[in-house]
């Protein structure tokens, strides 16, 4: 049965790492699948879904006010049947996109794959990841770690210091040079102005 998963976790989890192993997994049975990436989150290159280790794939890149229900069809059309729709950077879903893409579960009968954060670097959740939370099928934790040795759940916007960030917008695309995941103790102690994050102290998840 086909079902709408929420893949969460902080910064720097492996969340797009395990989007493409999954891809890798459908493909290798011969099953074809559709990356589905923001358009906003360019880094690799529009409509390229990139990991920190080096694995890549195309993806079709999407726009904030694209319907993604049409946008699968027009693909199944295209190119014939899909096995699975795989979101990378879910947390930048729009509600009405989250919606569509329980569309695509209930009526196509396709899976959906959703990777992404879980809240910003203020400590709220994302619009996407609020309502993935709401209506997926099946939610599951990516989990990483803190530089304190406890789990990573909060995310932290820092500066060329390493101080937080405590105001800006809610989206400013970036990586390990601006993002830290950190534990709900940590974030609140960086928070308060006690003590700064160097970026590449932190330990990568293997």
């Amino acid at each position: 049965m086909a079902k709408l998963y929420f893949y969460f976790s902080a910064m720097n989890a492996g969340k797009t790492t395990t989007l493409l192993q999954s891809a890798y997994n459908y493909r290798e049975r011969g099953m074809r699948v559709a990356i589905l990436t923001p358009r906003l989150d360019d880094r690799a290159g529009a409509g390229k879904v990139a990991s920190r280790i080096g694995l890549q794939s195309s993806g079709i890149a999407f726009e904030r006010d694209a319907d993604l229900q049409k946008l699968v069809e027009a693909d199944i059309a295209a190119h014939g049947g899909l096995h699975c729709v795989l979101v990378d950077e879910a947390q930048f879903l729009t509600k009405p996109q989250v919606w569509q893409l329980s569309e695509i579960v209930d009526a196509l009968k396709i899976p959906v794959l959703c990777y992404g954060l879980r809240t910003d670097f203020r400590g709220e959740l994302f619009e996407g990841s609020q309502y993935l939370l709401a209506w997926a099928d099946e939610l599951s934790e990516i989990k990483t770690i803190c530089h304190s040795g406890k789990k990573a759940t909060m995310n932290l916007r820092v500066d060329a210091s390493g101080r937080a960030v405590h105001d800006g917008p809610q989206v400013e695309i970036g990586g390990n040079e601006r993002y830290i995941s950190v534990s709900r103790a940590e974030f609140k102690k960086v928070m308060r102005g006690e003590g700064t994050i160097e970026p590449l102290q932190v330990p990568l998840p293997l």
